[in-house]
C-alpha cells in the first residue's frame, strides 16, 4: 500500500466520489510545489496505490489537490469548490491516510487510519 491514501465521501449523496483525479504534491524550497503522483478514485472513492508501495517519502510539506469540478461537471452540479487542496506534514515514515468528505459547499478532511 502507498504510504499515503485517500477516499473521498460525497456527504450530499452518501456515496464515494468517483473518477475525482488527485495529484501529489512535495513543497519545495522557496515554498513552490512539486508534483510527484497522480492518481483517479476508483468506484469506492479510493486511491490506495497514488505512491508504489516501496517509496518512503521524506520528512516534509506535502498538499493533495483534488479535482472536484469535472466530478460536479458531471453531475450537473454547480459547485463552489473548483478544487479543493489540503496541506499537511510528513514526520515519521508511518502511513498516512487523508480523506475528504465533500459536498458542492463545503468540505472536511481528518488525519485517517
Amino acid at each position: 500500500m502507498s504510504q499515503i491514501t485517500t477516499h473521498i465521501l460525497d456527504t450530499t449523496r452518501g456515496k464515494p466520489a468517483e473518477s475525482v483525479t488527485i495529484i501529489l504534491y512535495h513543497q519545495e524550497t522557496g515554498n513552490g510545489f512539486t508534483e510527484l503522483a497522480r492518481g483517479i478514485t476508483n468506484a469506492d472513492g479510493r486511491i490506495s496505490d497514488l505512491l508504489p508501495a516501496n517509496i518512503t517519502l521524506e520528512k516534509g510539506i506535502y498538499k493533495l489537490k483534488f479535482e472536484t469540478l469535472a466530478y460536479y461537471d458531471r453531475q450537473m452540479l454547480i459547485t463552489f469548490y473548483p478544487f479543493v487542496e489540503i496541506v499537511f506534514e510528513i514526520i515519521t515514515d508511518e502511513h498516512y491516510h487523508v480523506p475528504l468528505l465533500l459536498n458542492p459547499y463545503g468540505y472536511s478532511t481528518y488525519r485517517g487510519s
